[in-house]
Parts: structure tokens; C-alpha cells; sequence
């Protein structure tokens, strides 16, 4: 019997009991589904962290000191107020303001500093931001801003009142490092930075509570911040939140008016520092280090300064993100496991209930193979309308959105789930069709 006569009394042997067929292909496609969706679910959350790693800058590093330091806020101001130049780089500017704190007198911000209480290491000064320009001795570094925070910052405009998340002085650069723009309005420039003009860039979540609506009208408007007026120039792009971190609850505004009005002069929080390029991130982080590390007398191991680079992060959360995603695939892969068990159950019936055709068909002439491959071909059939059909959810429920990200149905899995489903069937098939085909013909025809 050819393989056309043996699909035809496949497809009828099929179609025989179609509740029964029906409830037998639900194993599979629910195994199909479920991978599908599962893989979709793990890739969709991998691609939503990697995305707001990214958003971080992934040749971006962020320099910040060891140590949190004790006493004044001393430690080198050395140079007191710098300028930003086009470019993103630094240049000594004309003020005279110095660290408050020991160490105040100008100099390069290395060493340690007593202040009579406790020695601290020394932290990051404007000279060390300066310092990373060096093209000779960073020319992998593409452009430097140091950063101020000021804590516990309130807004007030009109009445309204927001208690500030992050408000941080910077130079113009820091947006490029940062992946930062500007949504509504314009960001401030060099001659901000370098007159001290008093202007702000304003997160999204702190202009809508401000002023409501989507916050742009706060655009030329002059906010109170901790009763100093700044004039909002610009609305920042939104960026979203990062676990319980609202990313638009910032403020950013120049480094030099910052120092003037809410910090003073002493040490910065931290450098933002960009690469060339992302390839040029590990030769511009080894660069950075050994720049510091002159500068503030320590060795490779005992550094008084760390240094965070997001595309590490993303290396290890891409990594842990894909184990994760095979262990979901496994254990989807275990109801496909179970929904061959039922084909196999499904055909050990069918062969029994057709014990007697079996005999009549072999009486007459039909071979071995013929038998084999009628119920093969069943048992395959039934694998594959169930993973067609659990293809076709499987997609369907992967374009929808869970838990705050997309999923992202992955093409790999669409193509292993259909083919390990098919392979199911001839696996399970294999028994109850050999079994049928090792009937003698003379017990069949006698068997009720």
C-alpha cells in the first residue's frame, strides 16, 4: 500500500472519534503554547532591562569616590569654578571659590586630607574631571562632566509644591553622556554654565506636579528650589521608571549655579565620563584608572574611586536573563512531554478498539509496513494539528503586553516547539503502531 492510500486511512482513523482526536491534540497544543508564550515572556522582560540598561548610556562610565568622607566638604576644589567648552570638555573658569572643608587650598585633590577628627580619603574634584581631558593620556575619551547632587531639594511654583528626586549640576555634556534630550524647550549651553546662570531642565514627573497637564507649560517659567529661583528652560525627555525609581523625577541644571546656591564649593558626586565608542569602553575605563590613580597616589586594588559601566550590567543581566528564559522553555516543555504520553495512551486504545480490521487488513495481503505507517501517520497527525493550532495561540497571546513590557515572541521557539511537537508524535507513535503490526492475523480476526 503506498504512502497516499496509507495517509487517507490515517485522516479516517482520525476523524473517527473527533472529540476523542480533539481532546488528544489538546496536550500538544497546549505544550506548544505554553513554550512559545513562556520564551516570549522570558525574552520580552530580557529585551524591556536591556532596553532601560541602555537607556543608561552603554559606553558611558560613571566615576564615583570610595569613600563618603567625614567632616566638611573639603577635598580639593581645587580651581573652585569650572567652564564647560564646546565639546564637552572642561577649562579653568575665573572663579575663586574654594573647598570649605580641610584641604581647601588649590591643588590636584590627591592624597588624604586631615580634618582633625578622622583622616578621609581623598574624593573626585573638578581638577580630576579636568584631568580625564587629556587627549594625550585619554584619547579614548570622548567627552567629561562632573556631577553635584543636592539633597532633600524642594520645588515650589504657584502654590504647588515637589519634593525633587534627584537635582544634579552638571556641564552641557552630561546630557550627551546620559542619552538625555530635551522633549519641550531647549537645554542650557557653555555660556550658562560659564556665566552661573541660574536655569534648570525639569523631569517630567516634577513639571506635571508643578503645574498638571503634561508639564510643559512650566517651560519659562521661574520655580522656586529651596527658596532659590531657577528658570526652567526646558522639559527633559521622559525615561521612565527602573523598579521603584521614577527617572523622571529629576532636575538638571549647571554645575556652577548649583555650587553657588545649593551645594557650595567642595568635592563633585561623581564623573560621567563617555567613550569613543562603545568598543573604546575598556580602553577608555583602563585609562580613566590610571589617570586617577596618579593623580590620587594609589595602586591598582586600593583605589579611593570606583567605576560603573552599564554595558557590564548588561553583559551579566543578559546572561542571567537567558537562563532564565531556557529553564521557562523546560518546564513547557514538560507538558509537551505529557501531551505525547496521551497520544501514546490515545493509540494503544485506537489499536485496540481496531484489532479486527487489523486482522482483516493483514488476512488480505497488508504488510508490516502498512500497518505501522497507517498508525504512525494517526499519531503524527495528531501532533501536528495540535501544534498548528498551539503555533497559532502561542503567537497570538505573544504580541500581548504583561507585567508592564511586551512580550517578544522569539522565531526560534515558534520553529522548535512545532518541530519537537511533530517528533512527539512519531516518538509515541512508534509503540502502539509496531504493537498493531505484530498482531497475527489469526488472533485478530478472533479477537471481540
Amino acid at each position: 500500500m503506498n504512502l497516499r492510500e496509507s495517509f487517507r486511512f490515517a485522516v479516517r482513523g482520525v476523524t473517527a472519534n473527533k472529540m476523542r482526536s480533539l481532546l488528544t491534540m489538546s496536550g500538544i497544543l497546549i505544550g506548544v503554547a505554553a513554550v512559545i508564550i513562556l520564551i516570549a515572556a522570558g525574552t520580552g522582560a530580557s529585551a524591556a532591562i536591556q532596553k532601560s540598561i541602555s537607556a543608561l548610556g552603554s559606553n558611558t562610565l560613571t566615576v564615583t569616590s570610595a569613600s563618603t568622607g567625614a567632616g566638611g566638604r573639603g577635598g580639593g576644589a581645587a580651581g573652585g569654578a569650572r567652564a564647560a567648552v564646546p565639546g564637552g570638555g572642561l577649562r579653568a573658569g575665573g572663579g575663586a571659590a574654594r573647598g570649605r572643608g580641610a584641604g581647601g587650598a588649590g591643588g590636584a585633590g590627591t592624597g588624604t586630607v586631615n580634618n582633625g577628627t578622622k583622616t578621609q580619603l581623598t574624593q573626585l574634584t573638578l581638577d580630576d574631571a579636568q584631568a580625564l581631558m587629556d587627549p594625550v593620556l585619554a584619547p579614548d575619551v570622548a567627552s567629561v562632566a562632573p556631577v553635584v547632587s543636592a539633597q532633600s531639594v524642594t520645588g515650589t511654583f504657584e502654590g504647588a509644591s515637589h519634593t525633587v528626586g534627584t537635582f544634579s549640576g552638571t556641564s552641557p555634556s552630561y546630557l550627551v553622556n546620559d542619552n538625555d534630550s530635551v522633549q519641550t524647550g531647549a537645554p542650557f549651553t557653555d555660556s550658562d554654565y560659564v556665566a552661573r546662570h541660574r536655569v534648570a531642565l525639569v523631569g517630567v514627573t516634577v513639571a506635571i506636579d508643578l503645574v498638571g497637564g503634561d508639564g510643559a507649560s512650566l517651560v519659562g517659567q521661574t520655580v522656586q528650589f529651596n527658596g532659590v529661583s531657577y528658570a526652567v528652560l526646558g522639559i527633559l525627555t521622559p525615561k521612565g521608571s527602573t523598579g521603584p525609581q521614577d527617572q523622571d523625577d529629576r532636575v538638571i541644571a549647571p554645575l556652577t549655579a548649583v555650587q553657588d546656591t545649593l551645594t557650595g564649593y567642595g568635592t563633585v558626586s561623581s564623573i560621567s565620563v563617555k567613550a569613543a565608542s562603545a568598543e573604546a569602553v575598556t580602553a577608555a575605563t583602563s585609562e580613566v584608572t590610571d589617570i586617577l590613580n596618579a593623580r590620587h597616589h594609589v595602586t591598582t586594588g586600593n583605589e579611593d574611586f570606583s567605576i560603573f559601566n552599564p554595558s557590564s550590567i548588561l553583559s551579566a543581566v543578559t546572561s542571567a536573563t537567558s537562563i532564565f528564559t531556557a529553564l521557562l522553555g523546560a518546564v513547557a516543555g514538560i507538558s509537551l512531554l505529557v501531551g505525547g504520553i496521551g497520544v501514546m495512551n490515545i493509540m494503544l486504545v485506537t489499536v485496540t478498539e481496531r484489532t479486527r480490521e487489523i486482522g482483516i487488513r493483514k488476512a488480505i495481503g497488508a504488510q508490516k509496513a502498512d500497518i505501522v505507517g497507517q498508525f504512525l501517520l494517526e499519531a503524527v497527525l495528531l501532533s501536528l494539528f495540535g501544534g498548528l493550532i498551539g503555533v497559532i495561540i502561542g503567537v497570538g497571546v505573544g504580541q500581548l503586553s504583561v507585567g508592564g513590557f511586551q512580550l517578544v515572541v522569539a522565531p526560534y521557539s515558534v520553529v522548535l516547539a512545532f518541530i519537537v511537537s511533530v517528533a512527539i508524535g512519531l516518538f509515541f507513535g512508534i509503540y502502539p503502531a509496531n504493537r498493531a503490526a505484530s498482531l497475527r492475523p489469526i488472533d485478530a480476526l478472533r479477537y471481540e
